[in-house]
């Protein structure tokens, strides 16, 4: 094993919220992996999925963090990589966004986000959240 083996994550390491919750998440999506200092120490949070059918709501409660947050999503059509295959409703504060393209969304600390509801699935869609503290910590609005 080489010193740097540590930084290198091949395999999902679900925290116990999340192990809480997997097999309706499964429903709907595939975690691929997960990291944070409980993973990897000294990490920040980094989450990543496949979306792959339509779901009433993931995220239905507003929530926000005490850190900033960046979310993905992502299209797997490389001869068109902007379009989704998909439509997202992803809510900012009190507004209402319908994604359709690829994106990522930037959330500031302690900027209210979500609902999210997966309204249209056509083909897989790749998503992702980094959190720059250690841990997914969301408090609920």
């Amino acid at each position: 094993m080489g010193r740097t083996d540590k930084y290198i994550v091949t395999e999902l390491k679900e925290p116990p919220e999340k192990k809480a919750i997997a097999e309706s998440y499964s429903k709907f999506a595939k975690r691929i992996l997960w990291m944070d200092k409980n993973v990897v120490e000294g990490a920040f949070h980094m989450n990543t999925a496949w979306y792959l059918k339509a779901t009433e709501s993931l995220e239905s409660v507003p929530h926000s963090h005490d850190t900033d947050e960046i979310i993905g999503f992502f299209g797997n059509n490389p001869a068109d990589p902007y379009d989704l295959g998909g439509e997202i409703e992803f809510w900012l504060e009190d507004e209402k966004h319908v994604l359709t393209k690829s994106c990522m969304l930037f959330v500031p600390a302690g900027m209210k986000h979500c609902p999210m509801v997966l309204k249209r699935i056509d083909r897989p869609i790749f998503h992702f959240t980094t959190v720059t503290g250690g841990k997914y910590i969301k408090e609920e609005a």
